[in-house]
């Protein structure tokens, strides 16, 4: 939200006090009205709290009526609030002003009466329930006209009964200004609602991406919290004409969006495992708010008047777990806590509002909103840091499975990898019964190579022989480093004779190599190579074993040579015998 709030805020204040230059003195008893004024949206008022929700026009007007701005918020006590609004024309001419109640969508009914002299002389009602009265309805704004004859005074009573929380301002414009104030009244809190909904786009692919539950848990939170931002400011009203009782029960995304939050805070900080003190104040916390869901499903009006005592002891502890998850130096807890300290600073400050504690302005009213919007954008940077550890990990965890698997010097799969691929190869193999055939291969005479010219010059060799074997490997064979200076090859699809040929190249590789000593003298080295073919009969260790014999022969006659098992060609010989 950022710039765009500030801006918002920036506009906000500078309209402010445009209107409040066109105003008459805070002082005056009675508001007047001349040709001039273009609208009064910051003059004086006063309200009469009818505890009984029922008593008649007629006997309200009687009553003592305390003084305030045209601005008030009285929390749960106040469902039925009337506003007194004495009006005089001071001119020679009619006048005609339309007076705006922005945040009648919210409310059960609006109603204004019109007393000159004490004697009622006009009466409108909008019942939110009832579309035949939507006519005094624009968008989510209650707008009634209002006519004053030349030097006329006039009475306007305003009738606002809430279902929960008793909030309302009221606007005075001439019919031009009345006109602006219906455009781009909600342009705040679609930007707001555009943002939440690309960050619920972005984290419900990510979830199906990963499967991260955390992504799951933030893009229901965000879901609740749009669908609530949009409800309580109006916007729902505005664009899909939602009012009312109808709309009421979406008002249970007040505490879904909280329930989503606790969810995530015990993923993404895995309370369960390892912090059991802070996971059971979560936990008893989030069965305090299914609970209030559960009670709001049947009743709704008594749910939402717990809200916001709920939604204060729910600040209170997830702000209390994060402060202990950083002191117990949680790596990303401080970052949660940053995040978490606007959502509960303007939440506190809006739960303040609605209980008719703190004074009406749009940081107070829009509170929850700013703060789900901040914290959101905040556990969005949460979520992307999170992703990056976890990819870190992972990393980490790959290179320990490449070290696990190969061999340090030639990078080579090791002896014990080598088996557990060769196996899973082997299987695959014997299904479709395509011939493999083992080489075995060993350094001829390198314990000479080690005494003459060192270990370091040794280690040199068996990386240059362990390249030479790759080079002459296909991508679906497997080459490991089965011992000091001895190297094993599985070959797929393959025949015996094509894997003797094949061995062959590798020993004419080897000894064309020339390796040059400190000393600057040059030697080279030659290998002995066992070829034996894979008999799907016997174990995949059967050939191991019948390759190892070839090679044990190929040292005997003479080293430098390649020899094939003799059981494998005597079996060759019979086939074409």
């Amino acid at each position: 939200m950022g710039r765009a709030t500030w801006m918002g805020l920036l506009t906000l204040g500078a309209l402010l006090l445009i209107c409040v230059t066109f105003t008459t003195k805070a002082a005056t008893a009675e508001i007047s009205w001349q040709d001039n004024t273009t609208s009064l949206t910051d003059f004086p008022m006063s309200y009469f709290v009818d505890t009984s929700e029922n008593m008649p026009f007629t006997e309200v007007t009687q009553q003592t009526f305390i003084d305030s701005s045209n601005r008030v918020s009285l929390g749960t006590a106040a469902i039925k609030t009337w506003a007194k609004i004495p009006l005089v024309n001071t001119s020679d001419n009619p006048q005609t002003l339309y007076l705006h109640h922005p945040y009648a969508y919210h409310n059960r009914q609006v109603g204004l009466y019109e007393t000159v002299d004490g004697l009622e002389t006009q009466r409108r009602i909008l019942d939110l329930d009832d579309p035949s009265t939507y006519g005094w309805l624009y968008g989510g704004a209650a707008v009634f006209e209002v006519t004053l004859a030349p030097l006329q005074k006039k009475t306007l009573y305003v009738e606002s009964v809430s279902f929960s929380h008793q909030w309302f301002s009221i606007d005075l414009y001439n019919k031009e200004q009345s006109q602006r104030a219906l455009l781009g009244s909600f342009t705040d809190i679609a930007v707001m609602v555009g943002m939440l909904l690309a960050l619920i786009i972005y984290n419900l692919l990510l979830f199906m991406y990963s499967r991260q539950r955390d992504n799951l848990f933030y893009a229901c939170y965000l879901i609740s919290g749009g669908i609530w931002i949009a409800l309580s400011y109006g916007l729902v009203a505005e664009v899909f004409a939602f009012y009312g009782s109808a709309s009421l029960y979406w008002h249970l995304t007040l505490m879904t969006m909280p329930i989503f939050l606790i969810l995530f805070m015990m993923d993404i900080f895995e309370t369960r495992q390892h912090y059991r003190f802070e996971h059971y104040a979560l936990v008893f916390v989030l069965a305090l708010l299914v609970a209030e869901f559960c009670y709001g499903v049947v009743d709704i009006v008594g749910a939402l008047r717990y809200s916001s005592s709920l939604a204060a002891l729910m600040m209170l502890t997830t702000l209390s777990v994060t402060i202990s998850l950083v002191i117990k130096r949680h790596p990303i807890a401080k970052y949660f806590l940053l995040g978490h300290c606007l959502f509960v600073g303007f939440s506190g400050l809006a739960v303040m509002f609605y209980k008719g504690r703190a004074e009406f302005s749009y940081l107070s009213s829009h509170g929850v909103g700013v703060g789900i919007m901040l914290e959101a954008l905040v556990l969005a940077l949460i979520i992307a840091y999170r992703i990056r550890l976890l990819e870190e990990i992972k990393a980490s965890q790959e290179e320990l499975k490449y070290q696990a698997a190969t061999d340090s010097l030639t990078h080579l799969f090791n002896r014990r990898h080598f088996h557990k691929e060769a196996q899973r190869i082997f299987m695959q193999a014997s299904v479709t019964q395509q011939p493999m055939a083992v080489i075995i291969c060993d350094i001829d005479l390198f314990k000479r190579v080690n005494d003459k010219y060192g270990h370091l010059m040794g280690d040199q060799v068996i990386i240059d022989i362990a390249t030479t074997l790759k080079q002459h490997a296909r991508k679906c064979d497997i080459v490991a480093r089965y011992g000091g200076e001895e190297f094993i090859m599985l070959l797929h699809d393959v025949s015996l004779a094509e894997a003797h040929q094949c061995a062959e190249r590798i020993r004419s590789a080897v000894a064309e190599l020339s390796f040059m000593a400190e000393t600057q003298e040059v030697f080279t080295v030659t290998l002995s190579l066992g070829v034996a073919a894979v008999d799907f009969a016997h174990p995949l260790e059967h050939a191991i074993k019948l390759a190892d014999d070839a090679l044990y022969r190929a040292k005997h006659q003479g080293r430098n040579n390649v020899q094939s098992s003799e059981i494998n060609l005597l079996e060759i010989q019979e086939g074409i015998n």
